[in-house]
């Protein structure tokens, strides 16, 4: 590999989508990120990625064609600021969702849970923002309903209604949802949304809905020792959060693996991390509109995910209209 450019300091860094098939997923992703259009139902397009197998890939610029873990491997520094790596990885995942259909009912292991299963594995604590909804079809299932009991549990999932024993609301486009590990939780149909959890791929599958996989013709594998063991009971309702006011910004999320702000604007402003590494979301952005840095500058559109390394020097927005904006910061 020729790593002849200097490292020390980092350009803005955006990447290529990889594209997930799901039996639940929609058509809209790749038109939504400018890729040619496909009848293959798409559920996921992870845009920023460091799980084995699928690691992303620079889309443009001196990088391109790198993949993340290279970048990481000769200098996590110039990336990460004083961030540490998530057992040697990049330590989130980004990703868009189009759920034409409902997702599993399902939960993911705390990272001391994964560990024990599998050393060196990680947990998956989340958030998801809505970014589309059928007022009259969607639906997000986040948490058990108040005094819900594993027995209880464990019996709706022997009768079919495991649905009825969840925490459940129409959401709305902007609603952002924080789901700790061990949240059970499902998405409905008809929603599209952008997700930044935890770097892991550990998913237990508690109840698919009764359907079979149109390719098998056989339900899907359910996970439902290892489910419950992971559920944690005492979480009871989990509801869109109430955003806070952080200067010019609204806060989502403040956790130990990520902090998720909210940005709008008409004029310009400056996006930058001042040591630290945030990845920038554009939600809504006409097509004249730049992200400037150094003496150089690109375009941003809607679907847009840009990686700003803790090098880089501070960048600046210049909005061509309305902008809608996630902030995504490592600790």
């Amino acid at each position: 590999m020729d790593y002849t450019i200097l490292m020390a300091k980092l350009p803005p860094l955006s990447f290529e989508p990889i594209f997930k098939p799901a039996i639940w997923g929609g058509t809209r992703l790749r038109p939504f990120l400018g890729a040619p259009p496909s009848d293959e139902a798409i559920g996921e397009a992870w845009m920023l990625s460091d799980v084995d197998g699928n690691e992303s890939r620079v889309a443009s610029g001196p990088y391109a064609g790198r993949t993340l873990r290279e970048l990481l491997a000769r200098d996590p520094s110039a990336i990460l600021g004083d961030a540490k790596l998530a057992n040697g990885r990049f330590p989130l995942l980004l990703k868009f969702l189009d759920a034409k259909r409902e997702l599993s009912v399902q939960v993911h292991p705390t990272d001391e849970q994964a560990h024990a299963r599998k050393p060196g594995q990680l947990g998956k604590t989340e958030a998801w923002v809505v970014l589309d909804a059928n007022p009259e079809t969607s639906l997000l299932y986040a948490g058990f309903r108040p005094g819900l009991t594993a027995e209880t549990f464990r019996l709706a999932m022997a009768n079919g209604t495991t649905p009825e024993t969840l925490h459940r609301f129409m959401p709305m486009p902007g609603d952002c949802v924080f789901l700790e590990a061990g949240t059970v939780h499902a998405i409905g149909k008809d929603l599209m949304l952008f997700e930044v959890q935890q770097t892991s791929d550990i998913t237990y599958r508690l109840y698919d809905w009764d359907r079979l996989d149109a390719k098998t013709g056989q339900p899907r594998e359910l996970h439902i020792d290892d489910g419950l063991e992971c559920s944690n009971f005492a979480l009871g309702p989990c509801g869109p959060v109430t955003p806070t006011k952080d200067g010019d910004r609204d806060r989502l999320v403040e956790c130990r693996y990520f902090s998720l702000h909210h940005r709008r604007a008409a004029n310009r402003f400056a996006i930058g991390t001042e040591g630290r590494c945030t990845v920038l979301v554009v939600l809504e952005a006409d097509e004249q509109t730049k992200l400037e840095w150094d003496d150089d500058a690109t375009s941003l559109r809607a679907g847009e995910v840009v990686l700003l390394p803790a090098s880089a020097d501070l960048c600046t927005i210049h909005p061509a209209g309305p902008v809608r904006v996630l902030e995504i910061s490592l600790p």
